[in-house]
């Protein structure tokens, strides 16, 4: 069989939960896709590791399952991995990989404050890559950039089910919001891939209105473009194509959590290859 008469493949990489947002977004855009999701929780979080430890680790996930699952496309859903190692990733595999940096362009255009803030882990708010973005797409834009410790961890436990201090949210966000002279801020871009998991309680706890700014959408219709480039027609598929995740920990998810993974079309399936946290 051609590549051309088959579901396309569709490989998402992640420190966790978090891939299920562009997941989420990639199945709109191309429901027929046969999708496999590597949770990396067991390295999770990848702003921990070195820029040399977390290229390394993430070559040791993408090569094995490119054997193995043959993808289409490789899909890198962290913010904090696309900054540091999609260069590495590129060179090393012959599939087209789509990354996923801070939507600061289309804030800058969205904005009418002209206050916005970028709300990521602290190693992407700190990385080059997220400043240069801002250089070159944030011009006459005053950005703040807010690195949030702990939202991604708040996140992958509310997804689990479990119960999260709200106030604890709330410190986390806090930096986001900046009132200068009665111009506030009005859009927030969402730089990481774990805090659409809380956009429910980023709305109730942000002390006024914002557009919380997701890339998830823009990264979908990146990877429409890249299948249809190799040959697919997408978008055509009547039903969802096969799913499943793989966590690198061996995780026995909790019943909010199969649910939550049930509502995206996935299965559970074991992870061989064994990691140290």
């Amino acid at each position: 069989m051609s590549i051309f008469e088959r579901a396309p493949r569709l490989l998402f990489i992640d420190s966790g939960l978090g891939g299920l947002t562009v997941l989420r977004a990639a199945r709109q855009a191309v429901p027929e896709a046969d999708v496999r999701l590597i949770a990396d929780d067991a390295g999770f979080p990848y702003g921990a590791r070195s820029e040399a430890g977390l290229i390394s680790r993430l070559l040791e996930l993408v090569e094995p399952a490119v054997r193995h699952f043959a993808p289409d496309c490789i899909v890198l859903a962290c913010n904090t991995a696309s900054t540091i190692a999609l260069q590495a990733l590129r060179e090393s595999v012959a599939v087209p990989i789509v990354g996923t940096v801070p939507a600061v362009k289309p804030a800058a255009a969205l904005t009418r404050s002209g206050l916005v803030s970028v709300l990521a882990t602290p190693a992407t708010v700190t990385r080059d890559y997220t400043r240069a973005l801002i250089d070159r797409f944030g011009s006459g834009v005053r950005f703040t950039l807010a690195g949030a410790p702990s939202l991604a961890a708040l996140a992958e436990a509310h997804a689990s089910g479990e119960a999260v201090d709200d106030e604890a949210i709330a410190r986390e966000i806090a930096p986001c919001f900046v009132d200068d002279g009665g111009a506030k801020t009005d859009v927030v871009v969402l730089g990481c891939t774990h805090y659409p998991l809380l956009l429910d309680k980023l709305d109730a706890l942000a002390p006024w209105p914002v557009v919380w700014l997701d890339p998830a959408p823009a990264v979908a219709r990146r990877i429409a473009n890249v299948l249809a480039n190799v040959g697919h027609i997408v978008g055509v598929g009547a039903k969802h194509g096969s799913g499943e995740i793989q966590f690198t920990s061996g995780l026995s998810p909790s019943p909010a959590l199969l649910q939550l993974l049930q509502s995206h079309h996935l299965t559970l399936s074991p992870f061989e290859a064994a990691f140290a946290a």
